[in-house]
């Protein structure tokens, strides 16, 4: 399969996605930023310098819980999980980009005015 181009985050899909992320179970932010590039096919493409301010913010909000932990190589890592609010706000993200996906679907699909 050729390469494909990066693609650009949409502005604020990174908290969704790392909220969906989280859902299945508690991860490190490097396990996070693996994940979401291994589902993705590496299309998707997450810097840590918006990855880790993003974690914290979440964390800032109440979505996610983080405690010190040791990673599967031995390496202390800060794990994060997501709290009872936190799964209430993915459900909230999800349900908003279905009805914008959807939307753009529409558009998309549209015949042209006349």
């Amino acid at each position: 399969m050729p390469s494909l181009p990066e693609l650009e985050l949409i502005r604020g899909t990174l908290d969704m996605l790392i909220l969906r992320t989280l859902s299945w179970a508690p991860m490190h932010g490097l396990a996070v930023l693996r994940w979401i590039e291994g589902a993705t096919g590496n299309r998707l493409q997450i810097e840590e310098g918006a990855l880790y301010p993003a974690l914290h913010r979440l964390e800032l909000k109440g979505w996610l819980a983080a405690e010190w932990g040791y990673t599967d190589q031995g390496r202390n890592a800060k794990f994060y999980r997501l709290t009872p609010s936190g799964r209430k706000q993915l459900t909230a993200e999800l349900t908003r980009w279905q009805r914008y996906t959807e939307a753009v679907g529409l558009l998309l699909s549209a015949e042209p005015a006349r």
